[in-house]
């Protein structure tokens, strides 16, 4: 027997636009299930860079979703829409959301959440929807990256690029990336990048063309756009895409497209969250088909850089803000009993 749900719950909203400060927390009723979604009490979520731009005002959410930040969870079923038949209440589960993880109970469509990968707590499954739905759905989907290619990721310390590395060298692919400071660099060597570029001291372009004798890569996946963007057309093998996700360095440029044409380049990029549930329904099927059991064999692990309370998601943000950090930060809902078990 199910324990009745509460009226009210614990969040953190965004009270304005503006800085970490902004993030507050506060009570909002406990959502409720619509057809074809699952209630989770949350153990934990995470925060990423479409949360960032969130608070800041520049990424609201989509037409019908919730205000509260936070696009992945992981926790225990409590409650089942219409229609739901594939998960049971009491059942383990991480989720990609529209919105509504920064909180004790947040809703998901069902088709949108898999399993706990045996091995992983809840924080650590927590740390995959987000960034796991976006580094395939772009890289291998979008961009197509075949057997006997390479890759560029841009930003590796984050989330995206912890992940990026993993999956694409578990996969077998080279995979090069950028960030700044000699530590970080090597700590994404250790992960797995063939070699990691210190934008601070050295030409990424340069690097690339010497290490693939002047080949170039295959595959770029872009978070800093700006003058990146000519610069990574620069290093792009002949028939290359580049898949852009995010724009740090601003998204209007200038380029020469004369060497789009040349080398029969693709430029593209995506965005997952306006994306429709059965799009991403479909993601999550192929994650758990191709990626979970490289994760239930240890071949990748989610990178987590901090653990905070739920009511610290403004120094979560901060943390964000500056930079400085490897992998995914969390938070974790004091309350629930699932946030330090699988």
């Amino acid at each position: 027997m199910t324990e009745p749900l509460p009226e009210t719950m614990t969040c953190v909203e965004i009270s304005a636009p503006g800085g970490p400060e902004v993030l507050q927390p506060t009570t909002r009723p406990v959502p409720r299930p619509a057809p074809g979604e699952v209630l989770v009490r949350v153990a934990a979520a995470g925060i990423n860079g479409p949360d960032i731009y969130q608070r800041k005002g520049l990424y609201p959410p989509p037409p019908g979703a919730t205000d509260i930040p936070g696009l992945e969870i992981a926790g225990g079923v409590v409650a089942l829409g219409d229609g739901v038949a594939d998960w049971r209440i009491g059942d383990a589960l991480c989720a990609l959301t529209a919105g509504g993880g920064y909180a004790e109970y947040c809703t998901a469509p069902a088709a949108q959440c898999l399993p706990v990968p045996k091995g992983l707590d809840m924080v650590q499954a927590a740390a995959l929807p987000e960034t796991f739905f976006t580094v395939w759905s772009n890289i291998f989907e979008r961009a197509r990256l075949a057997d006997g290619e390479s890759l560029l990721v841009h930003g590796g310390g984050g989330g995206i690029g912890t992940t990026a590395i993993q999956i694409a060298g578990a996969l077998g692919h080279r995979v090069f990336t950028t960030e700044g400071g000699a530590d970080k660099c090597a700590t994404l060597e250790r992960l797995g990048a063939e070699r990691a570029i210190d934008y601070t001291a050295e030409d990424f372009v340069a690097v690339i063309k010497e290490a693939t004798g002047r080949k170039g890569v295959d595959v770029i996946l872009d978070i800093v756009g700006g003058d990146y963007v000519a610069r990574n057309i620069a290093c792009l093998a002949r028939d290359g895409r580049l898949v852009s996700i995010a724009f740090r360095k601003g998204s209007k440029v200038e380029i020469d497209l004369m060497p789009v044409m040349l080398k029969r380049l693709t430029l593209t990029g995506s965005t997952l969250r306006i994306q429709s549930v059965e799009r991403k329904g479909a993601i999550a099927a192929a994650l758990k088909q191709k990626i979970w059991p490289l994760i239930e064999a240890g071949a990748i692990t989610p990178v987590i850089h901090a653990r905070l309370p739920l009511a610290e998601a403004a120094e979560g943000h901060r943390i964000m803000d500056a930079a400085g950090h490897v992998g995914k930060i969390m938070l974790v809902v004091p309350t629930s009993e699932l946030a330090d078990t699988n």
